[in-house]
């Protein structure tokens, strides 16, 4: 009888944990460019071999200049990212990524 109780917590937490990592939501676009810039700029640091306040210095001017323009390629990747972790089909996918691609465009 325990080991039922306990095989019945068990299964009840499991399915609460998945639920969970379920609902965690993607990154947006906006985030994923960012955490793409961050690469980049703590790529350039790491090149230059720059260290304590000089790295400091160099990463908040690379983190807040503003990029030119994300390119178009860059956008679509972003969105179907996006649109694959929702895991949207069909038409309901083509509105997604024509909206998605629209939202840059201002």
């Amino acid at each position: 009888m325990k080991a039922m109780i306990a095989l019945a917590v068990f299964a009840f937490a499991t399915s609460v944990t998945i639920a969970a990592d379920q609902e965690k939501k993607a990154p947006s676009p906006a985030q994923l460019a960012q955490q793409e810039k961050m690469k980049a700029c703590n790529a350039e640091a790491g090149t230059k071999a720059l260290k304590g306040d000089e790295r400091k210095a160099f990463m908040s001017q690379c983190l807040g200049s503003k990029p030119a323009s994300a390119t178009q390629q860059d956008k679509m990747k972003a969105c179907n990212a996006e649109a694959g972790t929702k895991a949207l089909k069909g038409d309901e996918r083509k509105a997604f990524m024509s909206e998605c691609l629209k939202a840059d465009k201002k």
